[in-house]
């Protein structure tokens, strides 16, 4: 199984652009799991986003271009009893789009746009609120099978996850609440797979579109797969294409053998 998830920082703008048709053909996903989509509910029915061999699942942010999650599932792939619900019932959180859940025979695949605490750390209490209630509910949803949680996390969880840890510290994404709430999701039993597959790989999955940072690999990592320590065991690869462009981030992929 392959999964892959972006963070394409616009719908509207990667079409255009041509990046996302292009990148199915060529990886081909068996899901891909899309954030901040900026496209409210509303606009995705009137545009009927087409997507060949693929089924389109958004989860439109109230508020017309922000936020937002979406999934492609190939077609061939979704099963008759496979079920996908948008949000996790509490308003502030799912008013953002922000979460999706789909339930497959063998496990639940989560995806995840986590609030941004802004430069400022103006969100830095709702994110933390969010991370809880999100958490809570995680721990719920696996009483009766194992998560897949992917998506834009908005942290970089460690030194090594970043270009410049010392001058980034206490900015939004590495602040101390941040990675220590990073460090407690991942004592909850949650797998980083691609730490755990990677060891000491120093690779990013997202670079401000300031002073060439992309072009000088300034980046941090804060997309990923995680996954319930259950699974650990099938995971085969995990790995970030940072070649690809269309976004600021770069798409991160998991295969599983599940």
């Amino acid at each position: 199984m392959k999964l892959i998830s972006w963070n394409i920082n616009g719908l509207r703008a990667i079409l255009l652009k041509g990046d996302l048709v292009n990148f199915l053909k060529t990886e081909s996903p068996d899901i891909l799991c899309l954030q901040e989509i900026k496209i409210s509910e509303a606009k995705i029915k009137a545009a009927d986003f087409k997507f060949p061999g693929y089924y389109f699942l958004a989860n439109g942010a109230k508020r017309e271009g922000y936020s937002g999650t979406a999934m492609l599932i190939k077609e061939d792939f979704l099963g008759a009893d496979d079920i996908i619900k948008n949000g996790i019932g509490i308003d502030e959180f799912d008013d953002e789009g922000r979460i999706q859940i789909l339930e497959l025979p063998k496990f639940y695949l989560v995806n995840v746009y986590f609030p941004n605490a802004n430069h400022e750390l103006s969100r830095l209490d709702y994110k933390l609120r969010f991370n809880a209630a999100l958490l809570k509910y995680l721990k719920k949803l696996e009483e009766k099978k194992p998560i897949v949680i992917t998506g834009d996390f908005n942290v970089a969880h460690q030194a090594i996850d970043l270009a410049r840890p010392k001058e980034n510290e206490g900015n939004a994404g590495f602040t101390i609440e941040e990675c220590d709430w990073m460090t407690k999701f991942l004592a909850a039993k949650f797998i980083d797979s691609f730490r755990f597959l990677n060891d000491a790989l120093v690779q990013y999955s997202w670079w401000s579109y300031r002073a060439g940072a992309r072009a000088r690999n300034v980046g941090w990592r804060i997309d990923y797969f995680c996954v319930s320590d259950k699974i650990k065991k099938y995971l085969k690869k995990a790995y970030i294409l940072d070649k690809v462009l269309g976004s600021d981030h770069a798409p991160v992929g998991l295969e599983i053998n599940l």
